[in-house]
């Protein structure tokens, strides 16, 4: 995938829909060269908080990009991950509000011909994991989950264990549609839904409706196809419906996933899509999905 800059978002925020703000979530960049490893991504921290501090003054459009930050932290090296907690809230500049660990992981070598990580199975019920996850509260971090649908389950168990720690789950709860999940894609719909339904009674997990730019979904959009909004709406349909259902307008939020999720469509149609899936909602309801959940789940502090 080309680099995709700051500048080139900007660009896309300006081209129609009113972005006043945006948190940036970790890509592994601009981590630091030297020093101790397990320290080395407060780096994209500090460069990300540059960033910031120039939308504060009025770059881009004056609007506030990069307004929240959440980093990276391998909290498999449990009480450890303390030390790099406080690097990352120290190198944020009061920007810092949580860490994502991408968790993924699958039986299927299908689907790692689409991701470049591959942590260890069963990482969120690992207990050293688990004393890294217990520093995220007393600072008071979120943690955002990146998995995929059959490890929901995990996700469910661990909101569980840990009830007073804000978790965000990314991207839907990723339904797998490639390799052995596209050979029963029923199969792996009602898998995910069942999943997504166990995390939704977990009050303290939110979940951002979006990623569905991303082939491991599995729709069927050839290389290089950038199918219209009207088109990309009825595709992801049941999928948003249903997370909609399960956890509803207070905690949902609606994410971009760019520039990942151009591997499918553009930022444009992305954000029109979205609007033609919230065609049914209130006032209310959109003010919370597409601003005020945010808002509150990564205390932005934006005026209401």
């Amino acid at each position: 995938m080309e680099v995709h800059t700051i500048d080139d978002y900007a660009a896309d925020c300006a081209l129609g829909h009113d972005i006043r703000a945006s948190v940036y979530i970790e890509v592994r960049q601009h981590y630091r060269d030297g020093g101790p490893e397990h320290l080395r991504p407060v780096g994209e921290t500090e460069f990300v908080s540059s960033l910031a501090e120039r939308a504060e003054r009025g770059a881009w459009g004056g609007r506030r990009l990069c307004a929240g930050i959440v980093g990276y932290a391998d909290l498999a090296v449990g009480d450890r991950a303390g030390e790099i907690l406080d690097a990352h809230i120290e190198a944020g500049g009061g920007r810092f509000r949580g860490i994502r660990r991408g968790v993924y992981w699958d039986a299927d070598e299908a689907v790692y011909g689409h991701i470049s990580m591959r942590p260890p199975p069963g990482l969120l019920l690992d207990a050293e994991f688990a004393r890294g996850f217990r520093q995220l509260h007393a600072r008071g971090l979120s943690f955002d989950a990146v998995l995929f649908h059959p490890q929901l389950p995990e996700l469910a168990d661990l909101a569980r264990r840990f009830p007073d720690t804000p978790i965000i789950l990314n991207h839907l709860g990723f339904r797998l549609g490639v390799g052995r999940h596209a050979l029963d894609p029923a199969g792996a719909t009602e898998q995910w839904r069942r999943g997504l339904a166990a995390v939704a009674e977990c009050p303290n997990v939110l979940m951002k409706g979006g990623g569905f730019g991303i082939r491991l979904w599995g729709f069927d959009i050839a290389e290089g196809e950038r199918p219209p909004s009207d088109v990309l709406a009825e595709l992801w349909r049941p999928f948003f419906e249903t997370g909609l259902e399960l956890f509803g307008t207070g905690r949902v939020i609606l994410e971009s996933n760019y520039p990942v999720d151009g591997q499918t469509t553009t930022f444009t149609a992305l954000w029109n899509a979205f609007k033609r899936l919230t065609g049914g909602c209130s006032d209310d309801e959109k003010r919370l999905l597409y601003r005020e959940n945010a808002n509150r789940a990564y205390r932005l502090g934006l005026e209401t």
